[in-house]
């Protein structure tokens, strides 16, 4: 039997959780290094993973198969295809520098407690959160999707309401109720999706008689499995619906912006870099696949909903003052470029929409982990608190500026290519989303440049008089992230070959074929 090495890949982190959390309360230094390195070694063996898939080969490839819940028909049924082992490869490449980033974020304030345990239990909540979200992308047994789908609300449910700034530690209950309030709230949304999830995948079941998404494509294709369209319309609606909310869609976007104030910047970019990509990764996943009827009839007004996610994130991007709640926004935006590309159901626009998915969570978190840096000095999130720090902090400010250029999608940097292929796929079948989408593109130069403006230029004040410059440690999470953004910007073939063939197989699922370029013929 060969190696299992989809599960030993989740497996990793889910163990080094338990152990993290099992590290005694005087240790906090040892539960750091150990769950950075369990980190470390989740990645060598996505970078296996990578190095073994053949895009050419199988749609789904390292595949493992066993029994689960017989008397249910629910099986581990594990695969990976080009999207999937991409967005596996994001997510463990992210998590080192998220507890790098994040070592000091849990430390407790009363040393002298030998019971309080909040350094072992951030840490091993991370390493949890990270073993769901690559078992979710490797899972190709819809029920055992779901139930990681699920699962993961409650390790990033404690991560955004137990850590955050140092206010609730201090006793500030003002801080603490907007903490829980912002937990609660991405909760509740994310279970009322997955519930309205739940009865499209029972009703996918009395319908398909499998949970296997093998099986249902097989049978598909044989012609044996034919849905009745109000059946699959509705279906697809389920399972889309929880989908939007993680990924998120406007209008069910609400809990991001609260979320992602209200954590520390390493949580933050945890939720916006790889836990949403969940919801736009099952999109391409299953909904395109399983149902690829319902999937065109919504098509228009999903496309609608993505330029209305791309203008309105970004227009309150543009009015934010605090720095977490404006990457927030500009993310909202940037989703709405990923979904765009989905349902233009054009190669160019797909390909772009996974390309954007990785690259947008290399570059968030380039952006959001130095604003965490900087936050931390200053002990604000309010831009009116900033200005001048380029000349105090210029490395600092030098690594912001990267990011946001990274943000707004610059040419020569990552997000530029997977941008550039959305709005070409999309505009050769929905040319006017295509322009109109293209006025986010100016909205996010306005924004980041702004809070540049705004925080880095200008005098000095003199709050940030004394700010010191990156350390070490910031700088070793920070610099590999923005060599990648450059080096990916510049020669993104190595992620396009993984994709396209994935992105075909897909193309097909749907009987859709690009659109032949309309060429005036020459007088």
């Amino acid at each position: 039997m060969s190696f299992p090495l989809l599960t030993a890949t989740a497996a990793l982190p889910a163990l080094g959780a338990v152990a993290t959390a099992a590290v005694p309360a005087a240790r906090r230094t040892a539960a750091k290094w150990l769950a950075l390195l369990v980190s470390v070694g989740t990645l060598v063996l996505a970078a296996i993973q990578l190095v073994r898939f053949e895009p050419g080969g199988a749609r789904y490839q390292l595949t493992e198969s066993h029994a689960w819940i017989k008397d249910f028909g629910v099986r581990y049924e594990l695969g990976v295809d080009g999207i999937g082992v991409a967005l596996i490869g994001l997510t463990a490449l992210l998590i080192p520098f998220i507890i790098a980033a994040g070592w000091h974020d849990a430390d407790p304030l009363e040393t002298h407690s030998s019971r309080w345990r909040p350094t072992q239990g951030f840490f091993a909540l991370i390493l949890a959160v990270e073993a769901m979200v690559v078992l979710s992308f490797e899972a190709t047994d819809v029920f055992l999707f779901y139930i990681l789908f699920e699962a993961m609300l409650i390790p990033m449910y404690f991560l955004i309401g137990g850590f955050g700034d140092r206010a609730h530690a201090q006793g500030d209950e003002a801080a603490a109720t907007q903490r829980s309030y912002a937990a609660v709230k991405f909760l509740l949304y994310n279970l009322v999706g997955g519930l309205i999830m739940l009865a499209a995948v029972i009703g996918l079941y009395v319908v398909a008689g499998s949970f296997s998404l093998n099986e249902i494509a097989a049978a598909r294709a044989s012609g044996s499995l034919h849905m009745a369209t109000n059946t699959e319309r509705l279906l697809f609606l389920g399972f889309f619906f929880a989908f939007a909310v993680k990924a998120p869609l406007w209008p069910l976007h609400t809990w991001l912006p609260n979320a992602m104030g209200e954590a520390t910047a390493p949580v933050a970019v945890l939720i916006t870099a790889v836990v949403d990509k969940v919801g736009t990764f099952a999109m391409l996943r299953f909904c395109l696949q399983l149902f690829p009827e319902a999937s065109k009839w919504a098509t228009p007004v999903i496309v609608v909903l993505a330029v209305i996610s791309i203008i309105y994130g970004a227009l309150l991007a543009v009015g934010q003052r605090d720095i977490k709640r404006l990457v927030a926004y500009a993310s909202i935006s940037h989703f709405g470029f990923i979904v765009m590309g989905i349902f233009a159901m054009t190669s160019q626009g797909q390909s772009g929409a996974t390309l954007y998915m990785v690259n947008h969570g290399i570059s968030t978190a380039a952006l959001m982990l130095v604003a965490g840096f900087l936050i931390s000095r200053r002990g604000s999130r309010l831009i009116s608190d900033y200005g001048g720090v380029q000349k105090v902090a210029p490395v600092l400010a030098g690594t912001f500026l990267i990011g946001g250029l990274a943000t707004l999608s610059l040419p020569g940097l990552a997000p530029f290519v997977s941008e550039f292929l959305v709005l070409v796929g999309t505009f050769s079948r929905y040319p006017v989303a295509g322009v109109v989408a293209t006025l986010g593109i100016v909205l996010a130069a306005l924004y980041v440049l702004v809070l540049y403006q705004r925080t880095m230029t200008g005098p000095v004040k003199a709050e940030v008089q004394g700010m010191p410059d990156l350390k070490v440690r910031e700088l070793l999470v920070v610099a590999p992230l923005i060599a990648l953004l450059i080096f990916l910007g510049v020669y993104p073939k190595p992620l396009t070959d993984i994709v396209n063939p994935a992105v075909r197989h897909t193309m097909s699922d749907v009987h859709k074929k690009d659109p032949n370029p309309a060429v005036e013929a020459a007088k």
